[in-house]
């Protein structure tokens, strides 16, 4: 992949990278260090891309992965060095609404893996497609989702 095909792998997909990393931190710092750090990811692993899954695809497994295994750094105390960058990722349009704030405090309370279905299953994707990112099948996908609707529910 040349720089210029990622970088416009990167304009036409920064929405969704973007999302993956704000439903993981609500820290901007944090979120911008989360994009950073999956756009390293994405580089490095574009000469491994074959095209069996789609790009999408692709870019939501690397992104999900990007930010679990920095939830899982954090979780053990690993400490990150942060990065400036000059892009305010934050300045998207419309502020936060209560429900939304809401939802996503209590998402957030989720474990790593069912956030990430519920993130996939938020942005319209088909069950096909969730299970073929976080690497299970549709039907599993459709449990855990019934199992994670109820959880929601029952949070307080």
């Amino acid at each position: 992949m040349t720089e210029q095909e990622f970088e416009k792998m990167v304009r036409e997909n920064r929405g969704t990278i973007y999302t993956v990393c704000y439903m993981f931190s609500s820290d901007r710092e944090e979120v911008e260090d989360l994009f950073q750090e999956t756009l390293i990811n994405l580089w490095r692993g574009s000469g491994t891309f074959r095209g069996e899954s789609a790009l999408g695809s692709w870019i939501w497994k690397i992104a999900l992965n990007t930010c679990i295994s920095f939830d899982r750094k954090r979780k053990r105390g690993i400490q990150s060095v942060p990065l400036s960058i000059d892009v305010d990722l934050f300045d998207e349009g419309q502020e936060d609404n209560r429900q939304f704030a809401l939802l996503k405090e209590r998402i957030g309370k989720l474990g790593p893996f069912d956030r990430a279905i519920v993130l996939l299953w938020l942005e319209n994707l088909s069950y096909d497609e969730i299970g073929q990112i976080v690497g299970i099948t549709a039907k599993n996908v459709s449990v855990r989702l019934v199992r994670i609707r109820e959880q929601l529910k029952n949070m307080q």
